[in-house]
C-alpha cells in the first residue's frame, strides 16, 4: 500500500508540473525497437524504484515483457532493428535514450539536435502542434528529491 501511495504521489506531482502530458515510449522487443504514443502517465508502464544518492524513490520506465505486450496492443510502431539501433549507439557519443529521441524525431520528418530543455518548460519534440516527452526503456522520469525541489519553486 505504501508503494502505491508513493507511486501516485510521484505521478500526480510530475503531471502537475510537466509541460506536456503526451509521451512517446520506446522499448526493445523480439529484435526490434518500438515506439508507442500515450497520453498521460500510465502507472501500468511505470516502476517505482530506489533513487540513487538518498533521493528517495524514483519513477522509471522499465517495462517487463507483459508491459511491452500491453504497449504493442496499443499500436506500437517499429522504428528499426535492435542491431541497427545498437550499432548507431556504439558509433555515437549519445546514449540510448538520446539516440531513440533522434530516431523518433527523424521518423516525424524533423531534424534532431541535443538540447537541455527541462520537462517543465517544453517537450523533447513537437509534431503536428503537439509537444511530446520521449522516453526509452530504463529512463527515469524523476525522483522524490528532485520533484519536491521543482514543486517548491512553483
Amino acid at each position: 500500500m505504501k508503494n502505491i501511495a508513493i507511486m501516485n504521489l510521484l505521478v500526480k506531482g510530475y503531471e502537475s508540473i510537466a509541460y506536456t502530458d503526451n509521451y512517446i515510449y520506446g522499448f526493445r522487443f523480439n529484435g526490434a525497437i518500438y515506439m508507442v504514443n500515450m497520453r498521460g502517465l500510465d502507472s501500468r508502464v511505470l516502476k517505482l524504484d530506489r533513487a540513487s544518492r538518498g533521493a528517495g524513490y524514483a519513477l522509471r520506465f522499465k517495462p517487463t515483457t507483459d508491459i511491452k505486450l500491453y504497449m504493442l496492443s496499443m499500436g506500437a510502431t517499429v522504428l528499426c532493428s535492435t542491431s541497427i539501433f545498437d550499432s548507431i549507439v556504439a558509433d555515437s557519443r549519445y546514449n540510448k535514450g538520446e539516440i531513440f529521441e533522434k530516431l523518433v524525431t527523424e521518423y516525424y520528418g524533423q531534424r534532431w539536435y541535443k538540447d537541455s530543455v527541462p520537462f517543465t518548460d517544453g517537450g523533447d519534440m513537437v509534431a503536428d502542434g503537439i509537444a511530446y516527452q520521449i522516453k526509452f526503456e530504463g529512463a527515469t522520469f524523476t525522483n522524490e528529491r528532485s520533484l519536491m525541489n521543482l514543486m517548491a519553486r512553483r
